[in-house]
């Protein structure tokens, strides 16, 4: 019997497509598994020149769910293909 279970190991690399909220900016990006959502963000401020004073937190548009930055793209379960956007986090208050 033939499995179809496909078992990925964290040195196999995965390509994405990865965007800001806005959509003015968008890259197609090949990563190991194992790199973490929080470096895919630090990359996109970075190559992009966002603002860095701001928060920014990035969700997986494709599976429509927010990714943890601390978690490894194998352990968010994000597959070949998915587009990914990077956020800015709003904050909401009053300031005095």
């Amino acid at each position: 019997m033939v499995s179809d279970i496909v078992t990925m190991n964290a040195s196999d690399e995965i390509s994405v497509i990865v965007r800001t909220a806005d959509q003015t900016r968008k890259a197609e990006l090949t990563v190991a598994y194992n790199t973490s959502c929080g470096e895919l963000i630090a990359a996109a401020v970075e190559n992009w020149s966002l603002d860095s004073t701001v928060d920014y937190s990035i969700a997986n548009v494709t599976q429509n769910i927010a990714l943890d930055p601390d978690e490894s793209l194998l352990k968010s379960q994000v597959v070949e293909g998915d587009m990914l956007e990077v956020q800015p986090v709003l904050v909401a208050g009053y300031d005095s």
